[in-house]
């Protein structure tokens, strides 16, 4: 490899990790905040939550990197663009490929990495993850006698203990039940205890009341008991079975399904369009980058590049993924949408080989670009008073001070 390609190669690695790492981070932590109930209402560790979390980064990899890479090839192709590097190894009669070379490897080796991690690595992660659920929801009981503090077992539905004793019995139970939209339920216990009742969990207490309050009317009975049972079954699998979907399967299962999986049985089509998903999706970090190299891996002066170039390629890169999204979500219910799947990727990859060495470029058409223009000369010029009014607030207020 010559020097002026291990020079753009490092520059679009270095782009690509940093865009990568800061990509991760932040799908990482809305993962995390959509699903913060595990750690708050299942009693885990912290140890524990942050190996539940971490299961998350390898389905987040396949979705994350070609968009990555495609912001680090047109950001470094057009800054390179900007201090006429371009321009100068096209006047030194370098070839095309030595722009193209460089990046088309970083891609391919990151098509290589796309692939093993959605086949290898996430089926795994997703695995682990289920298991953690599962031995979560058997393990429920010993949450919920934990002392001290209000425990959510399923939505409208809590319970606090307010003493664990030694001999295992409970001290005292409240129970606050509003999952029937009419109805709320309150219950109150001195004492009870966790029974087994043929495999069935249940919550036995005694000497206590229930409160029922009609939602409509308001209306309030009491009910007191010396002893009674509720099932705790039905939030816990005390068999700690899994169930697993398409997505958490291994290539090869996917090639080969059980035909004694439940889950094939009633969804096969479901299999079928994720096999297919599997084989398309890995494409998609070298479509990007034959997009970007089409759109920025030319010497461009400002006056031709009317519209930025990582504009147009990440516009373009959406359009193509956002299809190729929209038909595999299709072949799930229609197989016939399988052969498009290929042909999106195939498509665009064989018009870009087309325009590369064929000499031509590929931008949005003229009335698109000169639109764009006015709509962002427009918004400057509204924009502008605002700015020069804040300015001048700045500027008078840093004299006075």
């Amino acid at each position: 490899m010559k020097l002026i390609e291990r020079y753009i190669l490092r520059r679009v690695g270095i782009m690509f990790l940093a865009v990568f790492c800061a990509a991760i981070g932040i799908t990482w932590t809305v993962q995390v905040l959509q699903r913060i109930n595990f750690l708050t209402s299942s009693g885990q560790s912290l140890a524990t939550a942050i190996q539940f979390f971490s299961l998350f980064i390898p389905s987040v990899i396949p979705l994350v990197m070609p968009f990555a890479l495609v912001i680090a090839i047109t950001q470094t192709l057009s800054t390179m663009n900007q201090d006429s590097e371009l321009v100068v190894i096209n006047a030194s009669g370098s070839p095309r490929t030595a722009v193209i070379r460089p990046v088309l490897l970083f891609a391919a080796m990151l098509a290589v990495i796309s692939f093993l991690v959605a086949n290898f690595v996430d089926p795994y992660a997703r695995y682990n993850m289920r298991s953690m659920l599962a031995n979560a929801s058997a393990d429920l009981i010993n949450v919920v006698v934990q002392e001290g503090s209000f425990r959510r077992l399923s939505d409208n539905l809590y319970v606090q203990i307010a003493e664990r004793k030694s001999d295992g019995s409970i001290g005292g139970m409240f129970i606050a039940d509003s999952r029937d939209a009419n109805t709320d339920l309150v219950y109150y216990a001195l004492d009870g205890a966790i029974a087994n009742n043929n495999g069935n969990d249940v919550l036995l207490m005694n000497n206590g009341e229930i409160q029922r309050r009609e939602v409509k009317t308001g209306n309030v009975s009491i009910i007191k008991f010396d002893q009674y049972a509720f099932d705790l079954s039905q939030f816990t699998d005390s068999s700690g079975d899994m169930v697993l979907y398409a997505k958490d399967r291994h290539l090869s299962y996917l090639i080969n399904p059980d035909k004694n999986d439940p889950i094939f049985q009633t969804k096969p089509l479901q299999y079928r369009a994720e096999l297919h998903k599997r084989l398309t999706n890995w494409l998609y970090p070298f479509v990007f980058a034959m997009i970007a190299l089409v759109l920025a891996g030319d010497a461009r002066s400002h006056r031709e590049a009317r519209v930025s170039a990582s504009f147009s390629a990440i516009s373009l890169s959406l359009i193509v993924y956002w299809a190729g999204y929209f038909v595999s979500d299709r072949a799930e219910k229609n197989l016939s949408y399988v052969p498009v799947m290929y042909l999106i990727p195939l498509g665009v990859i064989a018009v870009c080989l087309y325009a590369l060495f064929s000499g031509r470029s590929l931008s949005l058409p003229t009335s698109w670009s000169d639109r764009i223009q006015d709509i962002t000369e427009q918004l400057t010029a509204r924009l502008r008073p605002f700015y020069e009014r804040f300015a001048g607030k700045k500027n008078t207020s840093g004299g006075q001070s």
